[in-house]
């Protein structure tokens, strides 16, 4: 059976993990902490081509009719 890298289609914005320093620096911009961000699943088809593991943060950037582009946060966790 072909797989289909989702990666690819249309309707899937543009995922990347952040490095430990980003994480930090985003953590510390916003005067949060980790347990305060949205949470995605590491099986997630979006994610499942990066290496990730739980705890480790994916930006996510859609593109916005108003705003041009629109930066989410997530913090990937092992179900």
């Amino acid at each position: 059976m072909k797989r289909v890298d989702v990666s690819k289609h249309v309707l899937i914005p543009k995922h990347a993990v952040l490095s430990q320093r980003e994480k930090a620096d985003l953590l510390e911009r916003y005067n949060i902490t980790i347990s305060s961000l949205p949470r995605i699943l590491k099986e997630d088809p979006a994610i499942a081509r990066f290496s990730a593991k739980d705890g480790d943060v994916v930006k996510i950037i859609r593109k916005s009719l108003t705003a041009g582009e629109s930066t989410f946060y997530r913090v990937i966790v092992d179900a």
